[in-house]
């Protein structure tokens, strides 16, 4: 048998001028036509497995790959029954379920588009423009939502006036088909002969970017790539064929993470995918470790935020911590960057627990890439790493600075190109055919380029201060905000032009009043800031990490505002734009909000 974790593999090319092209030196194995030659394969070999289950009342709603299988291939009909068809876009408002998992099957096989969108453009009315922009991009031929009390004002807007529209209500609302209606569908001849026209350059779902610079971007994602994706994932961990493995996930299918990587992983492997219900929020986190304790996992991928709650409820009980890594094979974050205490912890308590780690492990990846193009898999990995290219990638390494890199990629994961959008696509890939990224990456080791990648921040981000000096405000936020942890909902890092970094700092919950114009004054809370403020400045190696200034804002990230992508992060450039009276402020010597080091 393979090991379950091969070490990384990498073949190095040097270029004039300075480029690095990096490949992996595994075999990539072998790649399905589609992603329902899985669910069939499974159906047959494993009929009584669970695949899909979501909460109901106090047990689950299981539904078995055998069932999986049948229940698509009713919905794939009933979907031809009613004139959804080939190249067609279906649209998703609410978020992951069983219903919605049998609908993206039944999509992907009669080669009709799944376009999941984030909920809180059905939800938030002040959101609701980037509903209409993405339903109209695609042009919706059918909106599904799993209930129409909440999503019913959406699904009524103009957008979708021609558009079939379907809830899982068990009652049909007005205007609407119950998804039990599809269900009820014969499947017969065409569908046979729809599922047999799909290729692997079949659109199987459209995803949408965060939108953090412009409308959001529509990614077109194909059958080749899901489906190489995931044997790449498996080329580089083996561990994930040789065992029935269990996820939990509360994480939303309008992300690749959850949509592509994670629901794809366990339907290619035979897994079982638990949705967790619950969220990493105050009021929410509670249900997670209650699911936590019903289902003990294998495999615990999530974001870092979810991650450090966790960690936290598990130091203080031992029966959900021995629950948690009595089966755990791998600990994955992505998203974001990983608190390093977050990371020592989890080390500690698996070596308590069971005497030694998981696999612990993070990659790199996007939406147009399906997503995971690089990966770490081989024990022994720091936080921070991203990995090595899976089989079949070539990530192409342009110098920007001491080991730092612009990262551009290419392989058969790659998208072909962004929704009719000729401008976007001219300025998405240079003249090899790579995806430029905007990304940007430092070696962990020059010499050894097995050791893997690092992230170092989105080249976008960066600016210049009027001294010249360059600043890297991605990568000095994410080491600001454990410190700032308390004392600021999240980071902002500003001081182009000016001739010293600045912070603009969205106030903790229940944390200070406005003192009018949006900025607070809160003594207490800018002690807190300074003392912080003075700490860094000590171990500041020069301008551009020398925090001079903060400001504290009272307004929250506007979503209806653009401020708050479908990712959740920050869109910097529509804060900046909206507030710029208070980064005025903030580079004002006599404004008394402003808050300095010494």
């Amino acid at each position: 048998m393979r090991s379950k974790y091969p070490a990384h593999s990498v073949l190095r090319e040097d270029r004039e001028g300075g480029a690095v092209i990096l490949r992996s030196g595994l075999a990539l194995g072998e790649v399905a036509n589609d992603t329902n030659v899985w669910l069939r394969r499974w159906a047959k070999a494993e009929p009584d497995r669970v695949f899909l289950a979501e909460r109901r009342g106090d047990g689950w709603r299981e539904m078995t790959f055998a069932a999986m299988w049948q229940a698509t291939r009713a919905v794939a009909q009933g979907l031809l029954d009613h004139g959804i068809g080939p190249g067609d876009a279906v649209v998703v408002l609410s978020g992951p379920s069983v219903d919605h998992g049998i609908l993206m099957q039944a999509c992907q096989m009669i080669g009709a588009a799944i376009v999941p969108l984030a909920e809180q453009y059905a939800l938030i009315p002040a959101a609701q423009p980037r509903l209409d922009y993405c339903a109209g991009k695609v042009r919706a031929a059918m909106v599904y939502a799993a209930g129409a009390e909440a999503f019913g004002p959406a699904m009524a807007r103009p957008v979708f006036e021609d558009a079939l529209k379907v809830t899982s209500d068990a009652q049909a609302a007005p205007g609407c088909l119950t998804f039990d209606t599809l269900s009820a569908a014969t499947p017969g001849r065409a569908l046979t002969e729809a599922y047999a026209q799909i290729t692997p350059d079949t659109v199987a779902k459209i995803l949408f970017t965060s939108g953090s610079t412009s409308h959001p971007k529509a990614v077109p994602n194909t059958q080749r790539m899901l489906c190489v994706n995931q044997a790449q994932y498996l080329a580089c961990l083996p561990v994930l064929g040789q065992r029935h493995h269990t996820l939990l996930d509360w994480l939303p299918w309008n992300h690749t993470f959850a949509g592509n990587s994670n629901f794809n992983m366990m339907l290619s492997n035979g897994g079982s995918l638990y949705l967790d219900d619950g969220k990493p929020l105050p009021d929410r986190f509670a249900r997670s470790l209650e699911n936590g304790r019903r289902v003990p996992v294998t495999l615990s991928f999530d974001v870092p935020v979810a991650h450090a709650m966790r960690v936290a409820a598990m130091q203080a009980d031992a029966a959900l911590r021995r629950a948690y890594f009595r089966d755990l094979d791998i600990f994955f974050y992505a998203g974001a960057s990983l608190p390093a205490d977050v990371w020592v912890a989890v080390e500690e308590m698996a070596r308590r627990e069971r005497g030694a780690a998981p696999l612990m492990m993070s990659s790199w990846g996007m939406t147009e890439t399906a997503p995971s193009t690089l990966i770490v898999h081989e024990m022994g990995g720091k936080f921070g790493n991203v990995g090595v290219p899976v089989p079949g990638v070539a990530a192409k390494l342009l110098p920007v600075g001491a080991n730092r890199y612009e990262l551009r990629v290419t392989g058969p994961n790659l998208f072909p190109g962004y929704l009719d959008d000729v401008k976007k696509n001219a300025e998405a890939f240079d003249d090899e055919g790579f995806f430029i990224s905007g990304d940007a990456v430092g070696m962990v080791d020059p010499g050894d380029v097995a050791r893997g990648l690092f992230f170092d921040g989105r080249i976008s981000e960066d600016f210049k201060l009027m001294t010249g000096v360059w600043v890297r405000a991605s990568t000095l936020r994410l080491d600001l905000l454990p410190r700032l942890a308390g004392l600021a909902q999240d980071i902002v890092v500003v001081g182009d032009g000016h001739a010293e970094v600045g912070l603009l700092l969205f106030a903790p919950p229940g944390r200070g009043q406005d003192a009018g114009g949006g900025a607070v004054e809160d003594p207490a809370l800018a002690a807190q800031i300074r003392a912080e403020l003075r700490e860094l400045a000590r171990e500041a190696t020069g301008s551009s990490n020398r925090v001079a200034r903060a400001l504290v804002m009272a307004e929250p990230p506007n979503v209806g505002a653009g401020e708050i992508t479908a990712k959740g992060s920050l869109n910097v450039r529509a804060i900046l734009d909206r507030r710029k009276e208070l980064v005025a402020r903030l580079y004002d010597d006599a404004d008394p909000a402003v808050i300095k080091p010494d």
